[in-house]
């Protein structure tokens, strides 16, 4: 094993046993990462993350291309028809209406089970991931442990970081795991945090698996049901299930375009 690593994982340990940690020191270039990374998997073990949880952070590098991606979302700040343009929204509606007719039970079976209409669901399928066929192609924790340690937003990533350690001890990721630039997994695209806290094991093989499409779509109505969503009720901007899509995304014309595709979906 690398002397660094070695030298983070014993730290960890030994901070664990103590049961105390500093939070860790961000950076916004790469020079401060390794040293962030051992305070970090001092946090680490303090919260119990065990050894395979450790060596995993060990093993991250510094994702340049996760700080690009970052900087650069100009599709947020476009109008929304241009969103929906440059986003494939026609395309999003007319394979989505075909995937509704084509799994009409299986969209109702969430539906009753969580309140979330097919249309929502589908359109944010669409959306994130092409239905599945880009699901990203990024470390997810090393583009989650950049995002914790660059000073942007790392109270924010640090949480999601944590729940992907704790992910790894619990064999729901890898090392080697594969996501979006941002460190989201699976067909709709969840942080690990989220992952913890809202994933279901849909097809009832006994563990959460989001690359699975099933656990994904039930883990997203999960999601939005906790969130707040009512069964019944709309979910155009002015309606009450508005603000549950928000929750989703905090962009606006991302919201809107969920809303009209969704509608369009199961019109």
């Amino acid at each position: 094993m690398h002397a660094f690593k070695t030298t983070l994982l014993a730290l960890a340990a030994a901070t664990g046993l103590a049961g105390a940690a500093q939070a860790a020191t961000c950076g916004n270039t790469s020079a401060g990462f390794d040293q962030w990374k051992q305070q970090f998997a001092q946090e680490a073990a303090a919260n119990g993350v065990g050894q395979r949880g450790l060596q995993a952070l060990a093993n991250t590098s510094y994702a340049q291309r996760t700080i690009n991606a970052d900087r650069n979302q100009k599709s947020f700040n476009y109008s929304l028809d241009r969103f929906m343009e440059v986003r494939g929204a026609p395309t999003i509606v007319s394979q989505g209406r075909q995937r509704l007719a084509q799994s009409a039970g299986f969209y109702q079976s969430l539906e009753n089970a969580y309140g979330v209409p097919a249309g929502v669901l589908i359109a944010i399928h669409g959306m994130e991931t092409g239905f599945g066929n880009f699901m990203g192609d990024s470390n997810v924790l090393s583009a989650i442990s950049t995002l914790a340690y660059d000073c942007r937003r790392s109270e924010f990533f640090s949480r999601h970081a944590m729940a992907a350690l704790q992910l790894v001890d619990r064999g729901a990721l890898s090392p080697g795991t594969v996501g979006a630039r941002h460190g989201e997994v699976g067909h709709t695209q969840f942080l690990p945090a989220n992952v913890l806290a809202y994933g279901v094991d849909g097809d009832g093989n006994g563990r959460v698996d989001l690359t699975n499409q099933t656990d994904a779509l039930a883990s997203t109505a999960n999601f939005l049901r906790q969130k707040g969503w009512q069964p019944g009720q709309g979910f155009q901007p002015g309606e009450p299930n508005f603000a549950v899509i928000q929750e989703w995304n905090a962009a606006t014309v991302y919201q809107q375009a969920i809303a009209i595709m969704a509608a369009r979906i199961e019109g």
